[in-house]
């Protein structure tokens, strides 16, 4: 049978396509703009037909129906990046939270949390056959590759990206053509506090980095400061639409990389349509599975790897809290620890932890101790910048007393008596005009 006929025999409605799918069944669903909505919703549709089905996904984009409250007789979520649709769930004890890795999340999928379904958003196929998961490839290509059904979402607005993107029609099971827009994420505006981070933050960027750029405010401020410099290069898990003007401008070349130079390497992306009419057929930007882009060993092999992540919390001893609060699970680190330890393997490389050093309601991001029940996402003895609107605080190598003065210096002008003061409980005496 040639591919034409096989898609013509798979061809069928989201209601039907979701019919393959029975009680007891483990689904893994598409990444975050690459969400396939119309199976999501045809899945919910038909949730009296269900009896613990368990849906694994990573950055809800959605409203995430199966989590609402009446769902959990019929769908058990199980969450490896919380997000606002899927946070009340997990937090009450309705839905599940499982911390990896984001490089080593399609390991998983192979092994102790293999799907028996994957419901997946591709483009059209081309002459040969041959889908691409467009925004999305991160673990959604291992979770169509190792699951027993494949369900597609095949879709003429998903761009066809390149590198190693690709699924063959052969490898679909059932294929429901849709012409819905493909979701996406306006550009943050930063505030004053987060525009200021930003500047800091570039002030640690010398032509010729490579870059990995976590999502959100701060990193979107980071890029506003980097029109000056030169031959930049992009190796990150995603990449927004900041991204696309900074190449348009001439300051992403790529040419100084060691590994695939003149191109953006990256996992998924998560912007507006035109990041993916950019990336759309565009051989500059490779993407890959995230086991491999994330891959601390992958990073490594280019030089001056800087990495740019945000953080919720660091204690006096420079112990990073990125993804819960308490006991509360608010979102996951993400790639942030697979680029912190990349960045250090990386001749020449950085990683900066990046954070406003106010919460609303006036409570300090730096903090004597984390709060009971938070999770450390990324290690002391792995940290080397930590950055607040007030300035840098360089942690490598520096003792827990250094540590503790330098992050004093960088904490709100309002909380740093009180940090002082536990400064003078572990260590004695600090010098009173410390960050005045």
């Amino acid at each position: 049978m040639d591919w034409q006929s096989h898609y013509l025999s798979r061809l069928t409605s989201s209601d039907e396509a979701v019919k393959r799918i029975k009680s007891g069944d483990r689904v893994v669903v598409g990444h975050a703009c690459g969400e396939p909505s119309a199976l999501v919703d045809a899945l919910v549709a038909n949730a009296a037909e269900y009896r613990n089905v368990e849906i694994v996904h990573m950055v809800p984009m959605g409203t995430s129906p199966y989590c609402a409250p009446g769902m959990e007789e019929h769908f058990i979520h199980n969450s490896v990046f919380v997000g606002s649709p899927t946070r009340a769930a997990v937090n009450s004890g309705r839905a599940d939270f499982t911390p990896v890795f984001f490089y080593k999340f399609p390991e998983l999928l192979s092994t102790g949390l293999r799907p028996d379904v994957a419901l997946v958003h591709v483009s059209p196929p081309d002459q040969h056959g041959y889908c691409s998961f467009g925004v999305s490839v991160d673990y959604t290509k291992t979770a169509a590759e190792v699951a027993g059904i494949v369900i597609a979402q095949v879709n003429p607005n998903m761009p066809r990206t390149l590198g190693d993107s690709m699924i063959h029609v052969t490898d679909l099971d059932a294929i429901v053509e849709t012409d819905d827009p493909i979701i996406e994420l306006g550009a943050p505006v930063p505030s004053e506090v987060e525009m200021r981070i930003g500047e800091h933050c570039a002030s640690l960027i010398n032509d010729g980095d490579t870059l990995q750029l976590g999502i959100g405010a701060i990193p979107d401020a980071v890029l506003r400061f980097l029109t000056g410099k030169r031959d930049l290069g992009i190796h990150s898990e995603m990449f927004s639409d900041g991204v696309v003007e900074l190449i348009e401008a001439g300051v992403v070349t790529n040419a100084r990389k060691q590994l695939h130079p003149g191109k953006c390497v990256v996992s998924f992306l998560m912007g507006t349509r035109k990041l993916y009419d950019y990336a759309d057929n565009n051989p500059a930007v490779f993407m890959a599975g995230v086991e491999w882009v994330n891959h601390p060993m992958v990073i490594a092999q280019n030089d001056n790897v800087v990495s740019i992540n945000s953080c919720v919390q660091v204690d006096l001893q420079g112990q990073i809290v990125s993804s819960s609060a308490g006991l509360k699970q608010i979102s996951g680190i993400g790639g942030q620890a697979d680029f912190v330890r990349g960045s250090a393997f990386s001749k020449g490389g950085r990683s900066i932890l990046a954070i406003g050093s106010m919460a609303k309601g006036g409570i300090s991001k730096i903090i004597p101790f984390i709060n009971e029940g938070s999770a450390v996402s990324t290690l002391r003895e792995d940290v080397n910048y930590v950055v607040t609107e007030y300035g840098v605080a360089e942690l490598a190598g520096q003792t827990l007393r250094e540590r503790a003065r330098r992050l004093i210096a960088i904490a709100h002008p309002e909380v740093r008596g009180q940090l002082q003061d536990e400064y003078e409980r572990r260590f004695g005496n600090l010098d009173k005009t410390i960050g005045r």
